[in-house]
């Protein structure tokens, strides 16, 4: 196809995440043909409600329920956008197949076996695995830093008692009667991104970019006097030392993830037809 705006991509899931994706890309002249991974038994519905949101910007939009529906299109890039669990399913198949996959939850890589399996698989392939930024930014410092040598990162991550709710965090202190900011956990990346999937995707890709899940540091806060999702890290480094705060937008479909992470996504998907890439 000569028009990149019509190359195919794939999304898995169909969550908040892939949703807003869906209405972001169409908005940036993505025509499709696009496809959309869910289970069998939530293809119909989920069909009715992704062409509500194309709303015929897309003139080939269909979900499915199989990789090897994914595979005939040939699609330039996948994306996942549903969680955990879906990437230790679907991740392995896709990469086998020689397809680029974009990962959203990152926090799925803490489990060590899985990450060297999705690389092995992808090496043989020739497939790539691209980490997003997400709701998080400076990855390109930290990870050109990294060739160089990190010393350290401490990262905290500060949300309203809300976006909490749901997770191991409902353990450790009572949420709904929360006055002042708490800290409830404080461990490394891959303890973070294990007990705290749906919450903790950051901390992985520091960790990832810099000096890896068993050294990044990382302390979760719910904060009744916030009402946005706060992310602040500090880096030492051999050539660089740089801290960053982000206050990401929630998501009005699900308050524990950040506006910013779609649009990571989206950036993602988009450059591969881009000329100049930033």
């Amino acid at each position: 196809m000569s028009d990149p705006n019509q190359r195919p991509v794939a999304i898995i899931g169909f969550g908040a995440i892939a949703q807003t994706l869906v209405d972001v890309l169409c908005g940036a002249g993505f025509s499709g043909p696009l496809r959309v991974l869910v289970r069998p038994q939530k293809r119909d519905e989920a069909q009715v409600q992704l062409e509500r949101i194309v709303q015929g910007r897309c003139a080939d939009a269909q979900v499915v329920s199989s990789v090897e529906e994914i595979h005939a299109v040939a699609p330039q890039i996948v994306v996942e956008c549903a969680g955990h669990g879906a990437v230790a399913q679907y991740a392995d198949s896709v990469l086998a197949c020689g397809l680029d996959l974009v990962i959203a939850s990152v926090g799925a890589l803490a489990d060590r076996a899985l990450y060297d399996s999705l690389r092995a698989t992808a090496r043989t392939s020739g497939a790539q695995i691209i980490l997003p930024s997400g709701a998080i930014g400076g990855i390109d410092a930290l990870a050109a830093a990294s060739i160089a040598g990190v010393d350290r990162v401490v990262y905290t991550g500060r949300k309203p008692p809300a976006a909490w709710v749901g997770s191991p965090a409902e353990e450790e202190i009572d949420l709904s009667d929360l006055q002042e900011k708490r800290v409830f956990f404080e461990g490394t990346a891959r303890e973070a991104a294990t007990r705290f999937p749906k919450n903790a995707n950051v901390a992985a890709t520091l960790a990832l970019a810099g000096i890896g899940m068993d050294k990044t540091e990382v302390r979760l806060v719910a904060d009744p006097s916030v009402s946005e999702n706060t992310h602040e890290y500090r880096v030492t480094s051999s050539v660089v030392d740089y801290a960053m705060v982000l206050t990401g937008k929630p998501s009005p479909l699900n308050p524990k993830t950040s506006q910013s992470t779609v649009y990571s996504l989206a950036r993602a998907v988009l450059n591969r037809s881009e000329i100049v890439v930033i």
